[in-house]
């Protein structure tokens, strides 16, 4: 049986997103963790599992189940296959998250449609460190991008520090993440804010305390207002994630019913937007 801290590490932590292992085989990314192949494998399955029960009880909600029908997800032209990337931190990382949900609610519903899902996300990205990404992002030729970014911008690494990104450096990494992936190829963009924090919770989360780390909700709700000004598509999360069940034990990461809330809340959006 694996330890829980190895489980987590293989939740949150996704090397196949790096660019110098992208295509690595399992054995390889389960040397990583110190796992054989056969216990890493184990641990993604039990992640699937998870993922489709969750997809499951999201297509049992009244109009869900049409609304990924109505997904705007076909290829044009001389694609054989419509690509969905997201981009992102370890809330998208994140083996359970709403990106991997939406992926199976869309394999659930409509599995003879050719629609491809690449997570690019890396746990612990800055929006500074996310602009390394966009070389990755133009070699995916992606359709649709999904960007849910600036959490780990608003970090302070002690209580009375400034952010680890301050917010005008946030606003100016977000517009070049899109104007310049815009360059590579015209793509559709949709923003997610960066969910909320649970701030009791994270300021008691034994770890951060060690750290030195805080974090402050009205950091990203600066960030998520800047993305509400901006032109393209926004999904507030923050109207998604409101009960205490929905974070984990540090207040910061989701547990997998708040990150089934901000799936439903995404494809309610695609879909209203089709």
């Amino acid at each position: 049986m694996t330890d829980p801290m190895t489980e987590r590490l293989v939740r949150f932590q996704r090397p196949d997103a790096l660019p110098y292992l992208i295509g690595a085989d399992e054995a390889r990314l389960a040397a990583l963790f110190g796992l054989d192949a056969g216990a890493y494998r184990a641990l993604l399955d039990g992640f699937d599992r998870q993922t489709r029960q969750a997809a499951e009880t999201l297509l049992a909600r009244p109009g869900l189940a049409d609304a990924v029908d109505r997904l705007p997800l076909r290829p044009e032209g001389d694609r054989d296959a419509f690509h969905v990337v997201a981009l992102g931190e370890s809330t998208t990382a994140d083996r359970l998250s709403w990106f991997e949900i939406l992926h199976r609610l869309v394999a659930l519903r409509r599995p003879g449609d050719a629609v491809r899902f690449t997570n690019l996300a890396i746990s612990g990205s800055t929006t500074t460190q996310a602009l390394t990404q966009l070389p990755a992002l133009g070699f995916q030729r992606p359709d649709l991008v999904l960007c849910m970014i600036g959490a780990n911008d608003a970090q302070h690494l002690a209580p009375d520090a400034p952010t680890l990104v301050s917010a005008a450096e946030t606003e100016r990494n977000l517009a070049m993440l899109h104007d310049l992936a815009q360059q590579r190829g015209p793509v559709r963009w949709v923003w997610l804010t960066p969910s909320p924090f649970d701030e009791p919770r994270a300021a008691a989360y034994p770890h951060f305390r060690r750290a030195g780390i805080t974090w402050a909700g009205k950091d990203v709700d600066a960030t998520a207002d800047h993305l509400l000004g901006r032109p393209e598509p926004v999904v507030d999360t923050r109207l998604a994630v409101r009960e205490e069940h929905h974070f984990l034990d540090d207040g910061v990461h989701l547990s997998i019913e708040g990150q089934r809330e901000i799936a439903e809340a995404v494809v309610r959006a695609l879909a209203g937007a089709a």
